[in-house]
């Protein structure tokens, strides 16, 4: 695509160099590694790198195009084109639009954002369209995949040029609808900036990222972006899909919204019009009425209400019918990492791996193990490095109170010391004289360590880490699978017997 063309309409921006723009643009990339010849190149400077010092390297592979934030530190090459602009991000959000042919107008994108239940969301939702024939693609947490094709996810929400790119990709594979986890993160620096949604979702808004954000408001602000650059016509509606029995949810209620609102409670049937009601939940399933037609799950607990009543509701808006989709929510198996139980009936009890690494999210779940546990509940968990460490403190007092033992182990220490995170951790502990707890620093021993001291109908709670097949040491991403560690061990356990 002729480089002219791509800046047809943009401003506020300074050419350097080479300032012949009809150039013919083959390829965009962030990755100095991914350049080719004729390629544009953007120098993002990200939490640990600067992209400017990728840009001679981006050169010799064959850049025509520089584009930056901020003054060209390198020798400027004639026949280069620099180009100067005051945000790089969404800059480059709207130039993979042109590239690429705006894919997101001619698909049905869906974006789910909150602080918890995205990801299980875009599974319902893709059961659904699954079920009543329609081709789907997801981007979230766990991989990005359409056409029976997975790729793991770097990024929840990956960058606007990826994202643009795998939308091309999978409109040009037959894809009509995209569900997206759109992560506070990704609203606040512009990656998702320009993407036309026609369906978005709130799930909740809890305390999380706030070594990001600094406070809950700035946390709220970021995840009501997805909801004010909604667009409605006459032609074609836009929809705002809201849980109401969240506090920030009811806030975002009352922000302009240019989208048919559609509000939800489990609590209060009388403020919205999606009646829930006579909700059952059981240790294999869940079951509830939902327009007064009942809706049975294989995911358990009332969080999972709230998900499945959210998906129901993006499906019946984006035109399918309450009883198909009804029915496509019910063929849903496995959300991996999710609260997902292994049985030992050779042992006689469970094992649940989740990937709860929030307050609320450990909370929900503990709560929910509770009420369907016959014994003990046994509880493996720690906090990820790097990350907000106010929630330390909170997750050591709740894993305690609601379970019998824990385990206080590593996650994801990062660049922390990993002796420092469970520090804070047992500092949470300790304010409310629990004795209930052993610290066990390598993951893989506490976990066999809760399965060794597990009787006949005791309950396991492996959390933090859910679907990850890795820890992250330091700069070291390191292959690690909370699952494989319980099945190899239980195995062992049969063997010896």
């Amino acid at each position: 695509m002729l480089l002219k063309d791509m800046l047809l309409g943009e401003e506020d921006i300074i050419l350097l160099g080479n300032n012949n723009t009809n150039v013919n643009v083959l390829g965009l990339s962030y990755d100095s590694r991914k350049i080719k010849n004729y390629y544009a190149f953007f120098a993002i400077s990200g939490s640990s790198t600067d992209g400017k010092k990728y840009i001679d390297e981006a050169i010799l592979k064959g850049a025509c195009v520089i584009i930056t934030d901020s003054d060209i530190t390198v020798t400027i090459n004639t026949n280069i084109i620099y180009i100067v602009v005051k945000d790089i991000i969404k800059f480059m959000s709207r130039l993979s639009a042109k590239f690429y042919k705006h894919p997101d107008k001619m698909l049905t994108v869906i974006g789910v954002t909150g602080t918890n239940g995205k990801t299980t969301i875009t599974y319902m939702l893709e059961s659904i369209f699954k079920y009543c024939g329609i081709k789907c693609g997801v981007i979230g947490t766990i991989n990005y995949r359409y056409n029976n094709q997975a790729i793991q996810s770097i990024n929840t929400t990956p960058q606007s040029l990826d994202i643009y790119r795998i939308m091309r990709e999978m409109l040009d594979t037959g894809v009509s609808h995209l569900i997206m986890e759109v992560s506070s993160h990704a609203l606040s620096i512009g990656r998702v900036h320009g993407i036309s949604f026609s369906t978005a979702i709130f799930t909740n808004l809890t305390s999380d990222h706030l070594d990001f954000h600094k406070n809950l408001q700035n946390y709220f602000q970021a995840k009501s972006i997805l909801f004010r650059d909604l667009f409605s016509t006459k032609m074609k509606k836009s929809f705002a899909i809201i849980n109401v029995d969240d506090y920030y949810g009811k806030k975002l209620l009352k922000l302009k919204i240019n989208a048919v609102v559609q509000s939800y409670s489990l609590l209060n049937n009388n403020i919205t019009n999606w009646k829930i009601t006579n909700i059952k939940l059981d240790r294999n399933y869940t079951s509830f009425n939902f327009l007064y037609h009942k809706v049975y799950i294989e995911q358990i607990g009332l969080y999972n209400v709230y998900n499945a009543v959210a998906a129901l509701i993006a499906a019946i808006c984006n035109g399918v019918s309450l009883m198909t989709s009804i029915k496509g929510l019910s063929t849903l198996k496995r959300i991996p990492g999710r609260l997902e139980q292994i049985y030992n009936k050779h042992l006689g009890y469970y094992i649940i791996i989740d990937y709860a690494h929030t307050i609320d999210a450990l909370k929900n779940v503990l709560q929910t193990i509770r009420k369907i546990s016959y014994h003990r509940l046994i509880t493996v968990f720690g906090c990820g490095g790097n990350r907000d460490k106010t929630k330390r403190a909170i997750m050591g007092q709740l894993a305690v109170n609601f379970s019998d033992i824990v385990f206080v182990t590593s996650d994801n220490p990062r660049f922390e010391d990993p002796y420092q995170i469970i520090s804070d951790i047992i500092t949470g502990i300790k304010q409310i004289n629990k004795k209930n707890y052993k610290i066990v620093l390598n993951r893989a021993t506490a976990i066999r360590q809760a399965i060794n001291i597990a009787n006949k109908g005791d309950t396991i709670l492996i959390a933090g880490k859910g679907h990850e097949k890795y820890q992250i040491i330091a700069d070291k991403k390191l292959y690690f699978d909370d699952v494989k560690i319980v099945k190899d061990y239980i195995k062992i356990i049969k063997n010896n017997k």
